[in-house]
């Protein structure tokens, strides 16, 4: 006879209230949070006050909303130290690999910057840039566009306000750099909607592609992506075999973090 799970409310609530300001734009009134969580008034003042006194949560009086506090941040370097997308991710990314026979990486998204968690070298395959901790401008790569065509319109919008805001890749000369604008960046993310895949061919390194997909976490905030870098050109049954194979992977991750889709 399976063993039911004990029932703890109180940790729930606390949980559901700490998750829900986590996805807030700002602090927010407690009757927001109540209204929210369909929960009593009293316990999500009584709940508040607790995670005040603990740091998790603080309170603007003037404004009468909460957000969150030092320690709700603290805990979220604590999961940057521990490396838990890396150590979850390494394994998908060798299998990954092995399926394919061609490199693969994990990035997470860093302002307009990927950054290389993750990177799995096929055997007789060309060196990449890909390397773990190199930074890549995102909208000229596969990781990069799979995260950033998740993102909300205005976030976008606020990441890439202008012209300038499309960076070459370092050590490409300026006059290489293709003419970036807001509007071809959206089109390029439409795409990439539509596929279920993002792809880039040759902006990063001449001669190589890649395919990347995106890792959501548990709010459908992109934690991350997944890509396979592969020689130009692929036929199209070997480029779908890739795609594929990276989704597969992507959303295996997902689900390891928590994801609900």
């Amino acid at each position: 006879m399976a063993h039911e799970k004990p029932k703890v409310p109180a940790a729930d609530q606390t949980l559901a209230i700490l998750a829900h300001l986590a996805t807030q734009r700002g602090p927010v009134p407690a009757a927001t949070i109540a209204a929210a969580l369909d929960l009593p008034r009293s316990t999500v003042y009584h709940l508040l006050a607790v995670m005040q006194e603990r740091g998790f949560v603080v309170h603007l009086p003037e404004e009468r909303r909460y957000g969150l506090g030092v320690a709700a941040f603290e805990l979220s370097s604590g999961f940057s130290r521990q490396q838990p997308l890396a150590r979850l991710g390494r394994p998908l990314v060798a299998a990954l690999v092995d399926r394919v026979g061609e490199s693969g990486h994990l990035a997470v998204l860093h302002g307009r910057d990927v950054l290389y968690l993750v990177e799995e070298r096929a055997p007789r395959r060309p060196s990449l840039v890909t390397d773990v901790g190199v930074r890549l401008p995102a909208h000229l790569t596969a990781t990069g566009r799979a995260m950033l065509a998740v993102l909300p319109p205005a976030q976008l919008r606020a990441l890439y306000p202008d012209r300038t805001a499309f960076a070459a890749r370092q050590g490409a000369p300026e006059a290489d750099a293709p003419d970036w604008t807001y509007g071809r960046l959206k089109r390029v993310l439409e795409r990439v909607r539509h596929d279920g895949v993002a792809g880039e061919h040759g902006e990063v390194t001449p001669g190589l592609a890649s395919v990347g997909a995106v890792v959501l976490d548990h709010v459908g905030w992109p934690a991350a992506a997944i890509a396979v870098t592969f020689a130009e050109p692929a036929d199209a049954d070997r480029a779908r075999e890739i795609g594929e194979a990276v989704r597969d992977a992507a959303r295996t991750l997902s689900r390891r973090i928590g994801a609900h889709r």
